[in-house]
């Protein structure tokens, strides 16, 4: 188990193929793509001269999912990214989407938790999966402090549910009015 725990080596050759240096074949974004909702960490080098490009190739599978319809990103938080890298603000929008998304993943897990913690639902891991990747995208693996698992145990019983899932839809809501704000 100890070796999932080291990212997965993908180096790209001079023709631009992925090459994965554990299975010793080929792989396309939509592979690594798995890997990472896989739970996976992968790191992309270029053979040649030895360039992490980790962040360019995530950023990629970012872009096509969202060129085919499967939009995340609302067009509003796509231009407040634009705009906080053309301004002064660049330092702090790491830090608060880091924030952000460990807020929303450990959301996640108190409903999870709440719901019985044996029920699973469908396309979660994925999902999260696929935020701890754009996280790392956005912030180039950087760690930030405050940035643990859950803080506290989860209300029992429906009227906890209701509650925990209140408590999302605010927090939610609040990250879309920071998100607006950093104009």
């Amino acid at each position: 188990m100890g070796e999932d725990k080291k990212p997965l080596l993908i180096k790209r050759y001079a023709s631009r193929r992925l090459y994965n240096t554990e299975t010793s074949d080929y792989v396309t974004l939509e592979d690594i793509a798995g890997f990472i909702r896989s739970g996976r960490e992968v790191q992309i080098v270029d053979l040649k001269s030895g360039d992490d490009l980790t962040r360019q190739y995530l950023l990629q599978i970012i872009a096509e999912h969202e060129s085919r319809g499967e939009n995340v990103l609302p067009v509003n938080v796509l231009n407040d990214l634009v705009r906080a890298y053309t301004t002064q603000a660049t330092s702090m929008v790491p830090q608060f989407l880091q924030t952000s998304f460990d807020m929303l993943r450990d959301s996640q897990e108190k409903v999870m938790e709440s719901m019985g913690g044996g029920m699973a639902m469908p396309g979660l891991e994925a999902m999260q999966a696929q935020q701890e990747a754009f996280m790392k995208a956005m912030t180039g693996g950087m760690s930030w402090p405050g940035s643990s698992g859950p803080s506290s145990e989860p209300e029992q019983g429906s009227s906890g549910e209701a509650e925990d899932l209140d408590d999302i839809k605010k927090q939610l809501a609040e990250l879309q009015d920071k998100l607006s704000k950093l104009k």
